[in-house]
């Protein structure tokens, strides 16, 4: 009996080793040998950008191409990121529900569409708009920001304890000034459009006044990225910023819709995901926090 016991777990071991030492599970186990969390819902939560607004179409959504959920091969978001995973979400279970013109107001209806959608992975990219109103004055002060925020994300947490959140820096607006100011084109649309006026009105302008307009409302961008790094904090392990890896983006005109000179096209929605994704990667290989 003990010769035969000793034969029985010397099997046993071998073909568990084996098991474990075979690609397709040894990619999909921690180092403490345990399956790596995976989200089974992936939804995207915001405003136009998001929604990938003019990223293939005349003023119109093209949630395919977003960086968050998108589906589109070139562009690599996040979702498409998780599929090629093992054990990753299934195809189809990317929900993007992020709304262009929507302000940090509509964040806590958007949570809750997630909550019912059993969403466990949610990207946040929120507050150009809140920037960008009509007048200066308009802007969403900064503490308004931080509370709409931080309520709809406790809501999320409350009502998805297991879930995860990623919040994305609003991008600086200014940079998209910088790079198309001395466009003809861009100025116009800008204009005509009367797109981002608190930062792109009289965009050829060097006015004192219009200098310091500017600087004002980037300084309120980077309050608002600044609140959104303080509610993460306080969320906990569970939640993710970018550290400004987006506010801080590169990027240049090659990277904006040709069709309103403001809202990423497919390039820019993929360079969002380049930036963005290497944050919360690791998540991906470890397991599953404590709620």
């Amino acid at each position: 009996m003990p010769g035969r016991t000793v034969t029985v777990l010397t099997v046993v071991a071998a073909f568990t080793t084996s098991l474990i030492a075979s690609p397709a599970v040894a990619s999909a186990v921690s180092s403490e040998g345990r399956v790596p969390w995976r989200p089974a819902v992936v939804a995207a939560l915001g405003d136009s950008i998001s929604a990938g607004f003019n990223a293939c179409g005349w003023y119109v959504s093209c949630r395919s191409r977003s960086w968050s959920t998108g589906d589109d091969v070139g562009v690599q978001s996040h979702y498409m990121r998780l599929l090629d995973l093992d054990a990753g979400p299934v195809l189809g279970s990317n929900v993007n529900l992020a709304v262009p013109g929507t302000t940090s107001a509509g964040l806590a209806a958007q949570v809750e569409q997630a909550v019912e959608r059993r969403a466990d992975y949610v990207t946040v990219l929120v507050g150009a708009q809140d920037a960008c109103a009509s007048q200066e004055r308009l802007m969403t002060p900064v503490s308004v920001y931080e509370r709409r925020v931080a309520g709809a994300l406790a809501t999320f947490r409350r009502s998805r304890p297991g879930g995860r959140v990623f919040l994305a820096s609003v991008p600086d607006l200014k940079r998209l000034w910088r790079v198309g100011r001395d466009n003809l084109i861009a100025r116009g649309f800008w204009a005509i459009g009367r797109i981002c006026p608190t930062m792109l009105a009289r965009a050829s302008s060097e006015a004192p006044a219009d200098r310091a307009r500017r600087d004002r409302v980037r300084a309120r961008v980077a309050a608002y990225n600044t609140a959104l790094s303080r509610i993460c904090t306080a969320y906990g392990p569970a939640c993710r910023f970018d550290g400004n890896a987006l506010f801080d983006c590169p990027f240049t005109l090659n990277h904006v819709s040709k069709w309103d000179f403001f809202h990423p096209n497919a390039a820019g929605q993929r360079l969002i995901a380049q930036r963005t994704y290497p944050v919360v990667r690791d998540w991906f290989e470890q397991p599953a926090l404590q709620p």
